[in-house]
């Protein structure tokens, strides 16, 4: 009873505010009423360290690393260890390298080995230092073989000129090195004895300030006496190691011997046999190698024949290490110069080798197709039969030869809308050319085998006259260059067809930051024979985190072993034969597969010349060489770049091609050819991603001139020449040079006049623009042989910018 007789409150009870808990500035502590939950702490963070523990931890940590330098120090050419790999470097013409390796070779209790591989190399075993180098010679103007020999040194050895330092093929050469990568490295000057003892001293100084600017707080090594080549010696073993990361990951190795067998099939093909001491990383026998400037190729079986550089030649180095692993003799192998303690390390495993395919064959029938009814097939056929015409063909064509057949007037009324449309004065100047050719071989048939032909006697003229007309086209690209600086992506209405077929692949877009663009739209067919990774990162990520946890199988890193590589052609023995380098890199997963690569670049400053976007550049990305027509796009944080059409001198560029997958970091060095041979460096930079979802857009630019000009309105004209394009790109936004914003209301008569509204009155020297965009994609151009770079010289004729002058 008393439940029920309870007071019930009514509508008028006062309701009072509900309890704050506390000062929380966080949301999530206003929403549950005040009470903080208690988080749960990680268990490395519940005990914490007190300041001698902190103290103990980071002097362990200290200490670590110390140890780490040290044994890395310890191990380089040492008994364990690959020989000191030392590069020396001619960098001027006057700098002889007898005298150096001479100096080098007369070292107290070392024995001197000549290098049968290279001429001038040699190999130097020390057994009372326990020490042991290889030293290899380079001229600078050899820019392949300076730029492959520095991707696997463990140091360089720069010979200077007492009095110059280097000459130009020197700069060059040093810029290359310093854009690849530079491992540690040492300056000698040797000679300079002729001159007086003031003089030598004034030298000597000017020499140091002249090298400050290329390799601040360098030391000068003097080397005329066999004292100072001890010293110089020292200091190459006792330096701190510089690494290269992108061969710090992967197993690498340079030929000390090697050997053709040519295959039963043919002798233009065969197994090399390539002996060499392993560097950087374990090497699996399961895994591709790359041969810097052949190829991909496979490796069938591994062997461990003696080391010819041992500091103790009785003990057979590799015999205590491999003992974990199957060790079989190699009874088939019949070469007399192999001893008869040759093991046979591993042997190429089927299931687990890596495969050599590197692009995707597509399958045109792998899209779902579904059977056309009879309805369809008759609709078809009448089609077929309406759309037939009646062409002269000669006599015994079948119905499907007449087919493609193709009249002179359809010929001349297709057009090619491809990527290079845009290109407007060298397309002018291509057509030109090609209907006077045509003309000519049309009104001369009959003459063609009785033509005859004048030669000069004066031979340089000719040659002048070729310069004159190389002349011509780089004042052309100069032209072109600054006008793309004056007018960005502008271009004329074509007056002869219609805009809206000349730029029917181009759409508007409201905000070319913001507006979306699908990156799977409208791919080209190259997009199916490349490679794309669900998350390439994450792919990264794992691959490094295996190669340092050390999970590989294989031959380990300072074992003297000898490679059998599958259907190697010939001309890599002949090119070995001929003392160039022969370097070898081990292949991550994937990285002979194609897909889309984009490098981070800029322009080097020591050169100007105007270089367009789809021309062929020679590319060192990392270990490889290549030639590619790339595509050049800005570099920005959102999601859609602008193409560029040149290469910009003032700003970093994104260059983008089709090429083998490799992992960064890599660095990237561009070069482009001359007609000479010569390879000019023109951009450096490093490998920024493999990301085929990039997308590059187009921009082209319409522009117009305000008639009338009134309030908020305005007519303009010579945008449009016709009534239908101005209705067909009327949704597009409109803009000024002058930062005013519109759109098309009207057509005004049948010459392309429109009124357009703008949010403000226009000015009468302003310029009105008309933005349209297309997604554009680098074409298939991927050629990996390189030819070999004629010796560089300064260029004298090159053509400043500030000369040119516009028309």
């Amino acid at each position: 009873m008393a439940a029920e007789g309870a007071h019930r409150p009514g509508p008028l009870k006062q309701q009072n505010k509900a309890h704050k808990g506390g000062k929380h500035s966080g949301s999530s502590q206003r929403r549950a009423g005040g009470r903080v939950p208690v988080k749960a702490q990680p268990r490395r963070r519940i005990r914490d360290l007190s300041r001698v523990d902190r103290r103990h931890q980071a002097l362990q940590l200290r200490r670590q690393r110390k140890e780490a330098v040290l044994a890395e120090k310890r191990s380089l050419g040492s008994r364990d260890g690959p020989p000191h790999l030392v590069v020396v470097l001619l960098l001027h013409g006057r700098a002889a390298a007898h005298d150096t390796l001479r100096l080098l070779q007369s070292q107290d209790s070392a024995v001197v080995r000549a290098d049968e591989g290279r001429a001038g190399g040699f190999a130097l075993l020390c057994p009372r230092l326990k020490q042991r180098w290889c030293f290899v010679t380079a001229q600078a103007g050899d820019l392949h073989a300076v730029l492959d020999l520095a991707k696997v040194a463990d140091s360089l050895l720069f010979i200077l000129d007492p009095v110059d330092g280097w000459d130009s093929a020197g700069e060059h050469c040093l810029s290359c090195l310093f854009a690849q990568g530079l491992p540690s490295y040492a300056l000698a000057v040797p000679g300079g004895t002729d001159l007086p003892p003031k003089k030598r001293i004034d030298a000597r100084k000017k020499l140091s300030k002249a090298i400050e600017k290329r390799f601040p707080e360098a030391k000068l090594f003097p080397l005329n006496t066999e004292q100072e080549s001890s010293l110089l010696l020292r200091h190459l073993s006792s330096q701190k190691q510089r690494h290269l990361a992108f061969r710090d990951r992967r197993a690498h190795l340079l030929a000390h011997a090697a050997e053709f067998v040519p295959s039963q099939d043919s002798d233009l093909v065969g197994t090399l046999k390539v002996s060499g001491f392993v560097r950087g990383q374990t090497l699996n026998v399961n895994s591709l190698v790359h041969i810097v400037g052949h190829g991909d190729f496979q490796v069938s079986q591994v062997d461990a024949p003696p080391d010819p550089l041992s500091l103790n030649p009785r003990v057979v180095k590799g015999q205590k290490k491999s003992q974990d692993m199957e060790v079989q003799d190699d009874s088939g192998n019949g070469a007399d110069e192999m001893e008869e303690d040759v093991k046979v390390l591993m042997k190429a495993d089927p299931s687990k080798q890596e495969s050599l395919q590197s692009e995707v064959v597509p399958d045109p029938m792998e899209g779902e197709q579904t059977w056309p009814t009879e309805e369809e097939l008759q609709e078809a056929e009448d089609a077929l039969k309406a759309n037939r015409r009646v062409v002269k063909v000669p006599k015994g064509t079948s119905k499907y030869q007449a087919a493609w057949i193709v009249d002179d007037g359809e010929e001349g009324s297709e057009r090619d809308d491809d990527d290079d449309e845009d290109d407007y004065m060298d397309d002018d100047l291509m057509e030109e050319a090609i209907s006077q050719e045509g003309e000519s071989s049309e009104e001369e048939p009959g003459e063609e085998e009785s033509e005859t032909m004048t030669v000069s006697e004066c031979l340089r003229d000719d040659q002048y006259d070729k310069n004159m007309e190389e002349d011509e086209q780089m004042l052309e690209k100069y032209k072109q260059e600054r006008m793309d600086e004056m007018f960005p992506d502008e271009v004329d209405t074509p007056r002869d067809v219609p805009a809206r077929v000349r730029f029917q692949k181009y759409r508007g877009l409201k905000s070319f930051r913001t507006s979306p663009w699908d990156p799977k739209e409208n791919l080209p067919r190259d997009y199916a024979r490349i490679f794309q990774f669900q998350d390439f990162s994450r792919t990264r990520k794992n691959l490094f985190r295996q190669i340092e946890k050390e999970e590989t199988e294989g031959a380990s890193v300072g074992w003297y072993i000898t490679l059998h590589i599958c259907n190697v052609p010939v001309s890599v023995m002949e090119s070995f034969k001929e003392g160039k380098p022969l370097v070898l890199f081990s292949l991550l997963p994937h990285e002979q597969k194609m897909s889309v690569l984009n490098f981070l670049v800029r322009r080097h400053p020591g050169n100007s010349e105007p270089v367009r976007a789809k021309e062929e550049l020679i590319f060192h990305c990392g270990f490889r060489r290549f030639r590619a027509s790339p595509l050049f796009s800005q570099h920005t944080s959102a999601d859609k770049h602008k193409l560029e059409r040149f290469l910009r001198p003032d700003a970093a560029l994104v260059v983008t091609v089709y090429a083998p997958i490799t992992f960064p970091p890599a660095s990237v060095l561009l070069f482009k050819q001359r007609s000479n041979g010569m390879h000019d460096l023109i951009a450096t930079g490093s490998l920024l991603s493999v990301d085929p979802d990039r997308i590059v857009i187009k921009r082209l630019v319409l522009s117009g001139h305000p008639f009338k000009i009134f309030t908020k309105t305005a007519v303009v004209r010579y945008m449009f020449f016709n009534r239908d394009d101005v209705m067909w790109f009327k949704p597009v936004e409109l803009r000024t040079k002058w930062g005013r914003r519109g759109h098309i209301k009207e057509p005004l008569g049948t010459h392309g006049h429109m009124k357009c509204h703008f949010d403000g009155q226009l000015k009468s020297q302003d310029t009105v623009l008309l933005n349209l965009y297309k997604r554009v994609f680098p074409k298939w151009t991927y050629d990996p042989h390189v030819p070999e770079p004629v010796p560089w010289v300064r260029s004298e004729s090159a053509l400043p910018e500030q000369e040119v002058e516009m028309e």
